[in-house]
């Protein structure tokens, strides 16, 4: 849901990057956990600027200071995904893809979606050795409810004299 970023001032305020529609929104799906089991609560303090707590035994203990703040740079924070609001029509969470089952445009099963990537780039799906990139054009169906996807791999370009293609 989003990424915790660097202190701002020495009272333990950070910047955070949130991935929902309308920034704004971030703090009404939290809790937040870290993917170690610790949850987090959030209030914006400004735009881009908040006051982080860890909830410890169920109470909030803020972060207090800037050396604590700074343990806590580049943390994701998740929520729970019953928090989140259902997808709509031709709309899917990435995390949702990961287990379905991938099938050639002729149905050859190719194998199942191990994992999800985005570096900033676009979506690809990790399906075994084969990394494909998440378009409509490489992913025309998409079937949660069936659990599985239709692959069409893009053919592979070689540029002419790159060093890397002498064999």
């Amino acid at each position: 849901m989003g990424v915790v970023g660097r202190p701002h001032g020495v009272r333990g305020l950070l910047h955070v990057h949130s991935y929902t529609a309308d920034p704004a929104d971030l703090p009404a799906y939290g809790p937040f956990e870290d993917g170690r089991g610790r949850r987090f609560s959030l209030r914006w303090r400004g735009e881009g600027i908040a006051e982080l707590s860890e909830l410890i035994d169920g109470r909030p203990v803020p972060v207090a200071d800037r050396s604590q703040a700074e343990k806590l740079v580049n943390l994701s924070l998740y929520a729970d995904r019953d928090r989140l609001p259902p997808a709509g029509g031709d709309e899917f969470y990435l995390a949702d893809l990961i287990g379905l089952q991938a099938v050639g445009a002729d149905g050859t099963p190719l194998g199942q979606v191990d994992a999800v990537h985005d570096y900033g780039a676009g979506a690809s799906l990790e399906i075994g050795a084969l990394f494909v990139p998440f378009t409509r054009a490489a992913v025309p169906v998409v079937d949660i409810a069936a659990g599985r996807i239709t692959v069409v791999p893009p053919d592979e370009i070689v540029v002419p004299g790159r060093a890397d293609d002498a064999a």
